[in-house]
């Protein structure tokens, strides 16, 4: 951690599910004239009186994997984010908050329209669809024109003519928060939309990894295949959890770097995330990686919604299994992923159900899919 100083200031628990709340005390907090802020949807439970000065926001992880984690952010950071930002968007511009403002791409967005000195467009957290996203993007003043999606948002909105209209209109789109299908961006490119996918998460105030590539000043390594990041966008730690930021940020040779829970590869310097370290599994004694089998997956017609879990197998130790609502023969899918990623990846079941379980981030429920699947 870099919060040696005892200096603090005061917590305050925002209501997220109005963002003009966030919006109006998220600039005192950057500003260091006003007290630091957790939005939230709910009220936290545990919440500190105080959090060390230079801490503007904090940020509560979904917990789509594990307990969730309360993320500290300087104003430093949050800057830092948003200037890199400015120079491969081409400039600031104005905002259209499309997600929650208590995710980090919500609070981004808040933060680069403050930094910028622009007033963003907000939608509600509820309701999203094509109609409000129009409407939204109606209100929009300034030639340069942002937002923020994440993948289940974008194939809402290209499967809408008139939303397809209002995003061709926009400078960039942002489009993150977990992985995007290779078959969405394909499809939103070729309505020439100006789609950027970026990678990165609360802990390195949002994307620092854009189309592959670090934002300007940020830095990428791999270790053991670990993904580590550095950059001056990266977190203090974490609140009250100081074993847990210990591990997550180390500095080595004068670098901070803080350790992902994802795996991935460098190929001539663009990053290519393979999945969460706890999505790869042995498999008959072969490393497997849920998120390889996923993508190979959602190629299959009728399957973009399809998630691959892990299952016990009394032969092979674990084997993924895929949770679809839309039937599909399992030799087809052992087939495809056998060719795409390797045999050992082949998937040992399909399970189908009615509707996919998701957090109310829009990521899938992993832990709720898991548990239908021991069934």
């Amino acid at each position: 951690m870099t919060t040696e100083n005892t200096a603090t200031r005061e917590l305050w628990s925002i209501d997220a599910r109005d963002p003009r709340k966030v919006w109006a005390a998220l600039k005192p907090a950057l500003d260091g004239t006003g007290a630091a802020i957790l939005p939230h949807p709910a009220s936290p439970s545990g919440l500190p009186e105080t959090v060390p000065a230079n801490v503007a926001v904090v940020v509560e992880t979904s917990g789509s994997t594990g307990r969730p984690k309360r993320v500290m952010l300087s104003a430093d950071a949050l800057r830092a984010s948003a200037a890199a930002s400015d120079g491969l968007l081409g400039g600031p511009g104005q905002w259209l908050l499309a997600v929650p403002a208590h995710y980090i791409a919500g609070i981004n967005v808040l933060a680069r329209s403050h930094f910028a000195g622009t007033e963003p467009i907000m939608m509600a957290p509820t309701g999203f669809s094509a109609e409000t996203f129009v409407a939204a993007a109606a209100q929009l003043t300034a030639d340069r024109r942002y937002t923020s999606l994440v993948p289940v948002q974008l194939a809402r909105l290209l499967a809408s003519e008139d939303a397809v209209a209002a995003l061709q209109g926009f400078t960039r789109i942002l489009v993150g928060g977990q992985a995007v299908p290779v078959a969405l961006l394909a499809a939103a490119r070729a309505r020439s939309l100006a789609v950027t996918t970026t990678y990165g998460s609360s802990e390195t105030s949002g994307g620092l990894i854009w189309d592959g590539l670090p934002l300007p000043g940020a830095h990428v390594r791999l270790v053991d295949d670990r993904i580590e990041l550095a950059g001056p966008m990266l977190a203090e730690g974490y609140v009250d959890d100081p074993r847990r930021s210990a591990f997550s940020f180390r500095v080595q040779d004068g670098v901070r770097w803080y350790r992902t829970d994802d795996v991935g590869e460098l190929i001539d310097g663009v990053l290519r995330v393979r999945g969460r370290a706890d999505d790869m599994i042995i498999s008959g004694g072969m490393k497997v990686s849920l998120a390889e089998v996923e993508t190979a997956v959602h190629a299959l017609p009728g399957q973009s919604a399809a998630v691959v879990v892990a299952a016990p197998h009394p032969e092979w130790g674990e084997t993924p299994v895929v949770v679809t609502t839309s039937a599909i023969d399992l030799d087809v899918v052992r087939q495809s992923v056998s060719s795409q990623v390797s045999a050992a990846a082949a998937p040992s079941r399909v399970v189908l159900i009615d509707e996919i379980p998701h957090l109310a981030s829009g990521k899938p429920d992993r832990l709720a899919l898991a548990s239908i699947v021991l069934k």
